[in-house]
């Protein structure tokens, strides 16, 4: 029943996708003023999901251009659905204009269809269906959307401060059957505190460093500009053969004298760095090797001791498993050096609940400082845990084993979703079982059967919850 009313709106689904789409929903810090909080493209995101409720006759509410909600049903309770519209940088190497989405016989490609704004649609068409089948709502219901999802949250941070916290919800941002847990979130800053006067100069000289944009991100370029007083050719022809060996693109060039340095890596969800490729940490490697000065040396050996090919903090002391969240994960997001004023790395740390998290980053903290490099924290986000056989969770599950006739589990998480804002929030689609996951990478996709089977499900989900009661 549920899929055959979700296929009368197909068409519909999908064009109001792609208007999403469309909008380069990225968080543009220079571009911010009190209109657009977080840049122009993650409010026009939002405004265009407030111009598809008044379309549909529901009413929506606008908290400071950061956040807002879409309203409808009816009854005291209220049920959240929470969503986001901003995205993070598109990257490199598409196949097609991230920002101008490709629709094919099975697939939309484009940055965000994954995360959020396929499962964000799908949502939301979920609810006007119902709306349009003129149920009997026992619930209230806030699709509420959030512009600063893949930064610092700073949108749910100012919603909540003001409007109502749902009792029960779940955010579209996820996988199928449920996530009941999400690790602990933590970015951190190790700034180079100390520089070294140099007495002798050094064969090479490191002016700048930079790789990387989000701290969530598996950085997939790093460039390096080098100074080389004489054997260029040498360390050109070591660097052509650090790339062979370590199975990476990269290239060099010479410009006014000096050496630049690629390297491409592979960008992944700082969820998992495991799986993709640091370009910024391999090209650090590489440099270790030469005869650098000394505050470029240091800055260096700090990534060596501490940060490369170390993607479960074992190097920075902060090995940590539990059979039910897994393990401490570390990705180095963001990376940047220049010689006037030293280095800077940016950590994406997730733990699960049993890490001593202020310990741990105490103890480090002080080992480093004697090193030279300081410590700054910046959002900190406690582990969230919802019992798996909680009912709420049980619901969820159910009518995903209804429709798909799959009996798996819910299972936690090492990503970090809008659940979390909820006391019993959990994440729900819409990824599903053999779908492949490119969050965060290029070629983001959703296939049209995994959109349209996800808003099958929502439909179903919520019509149990808000209007079965």
């Amino acid at each position: 029943m549920w899929r055959e009313k979700v296929q009368e709106y197909e068409d519909q689904i999908i064009e109001d996708l792609n208007g999403l789409l469309k909008i380069e929903s990225v968080r543009e810090d220079n571009k911010a003023d009190e209109d657009h909080p977080v840049g122009p493209g993650p409010r026009e995101a939002l405004d265009y999901m407030y111009k598809l409720a008044q379309r549909d006759g529901f009413e929506s509410h606008d908290v400071d251009h950061i956040a807002g909600r879409i309203e409808a049903g009816e009854g005291s309770d209220l049920f959240g659905i929470l969503c986001h519209v901003d995205v993070v940088p598109a990257g490199e190497g598409w196949d097609s204009n991230p920002f101008d989405p490709v629709v094919t016989d099975k697939d939309i490609i484009a940055r965000g269809t994954l995360d959020d704004k396929g499962p964000t649609i799908a949502a939301y068409y979920a609810v006007k269906i119902l709306n349009e089948m003129n149920v009997n709502w026992k619930k209230r219901i806030h699709i509420i959307i959030g512009t600063d999802e893949e930064s610092d949250w700073l949108c749910t941070d100012r919603y909540f401060k003001t409007e109502e916290m749902p009792a029960l919800g779940f955010a579209p941002d996820a996988e199928f059957p449920a996530i009941h847990g999400e690790k602990g979130i933590s970015t951190f800053d190790i700034k180079q505190t100390s520089k070294d006067d140099e007495l002798d100069e050094p064969d090479y000289e490191l002016i700048s460093f930079k790789s990387g944009q989000r701290y969530n991100m598996v950085p997939d370029e790093a460039e390096a500009h080098v100074g080389v007083k004489e054997n260029m050719t040498d360390v050109i022809q070591n660097f052509e053969q650090y790339l062979s060996e370590q199975n990476l693109d990269g290239e060099s060039t010479v410009d006014s004298g000096v050496l630049v340095l690629n390297v491409q890596g592979k960008a992944v969800h700082g969820m998992d760095p495991s799986i993709g490729v640091n370009a910024g940490l391999y090209l650090l490697n590489f440099l270790s090797a030469l005869n650098l000065d000394k505050t470029a040396a240091n800055f260096i050996d700090f990534s060596e001791k501490y940060l490369f090919e170390s993607h479960f903090g074992e190097k920075m002391g902060m090995k940590y498993h539990t059979d039910t969240m897994g393990d401490v994960t570390t990705n180095i997001g963001v990376i940047s050096y220049d010689k006037e004023n030293g280095g800077q790395y940016g950590v994406n740390l997730r733990y699960p609940q049993g890490f001593e998290f202020e310990e741990a980053m105490d103890r480090f903290k002080n080992e480093i400082k004697q090193l030279g490099f300081t410590f700054e924290i910046g959002k900190d986000q406690k582990p969230h845990y919802v019992e798996k056989d909680d009912p709420f969770v049980q619901k969820l599950v159910q009518v995903y084993r209804e429709q798909t006739g799959d009996e798996a589990e819910p299972y936690t998480i090492g990503g970090g979703t809008y659940a979390r804002n909820l006391d019993k929030g959990v994440a729900y689609g819409a990824m599903f079982k053999g779908s492949e996951d490119l969050m965060h990478q290029k070629n983001e996709y959703i296939s049209k059967k995994q959109l349209f089977d996800a808003t099958s499900i929502y439909l179903q989900s919520i019509y149990e919850i808000c209007v079965e009661g």
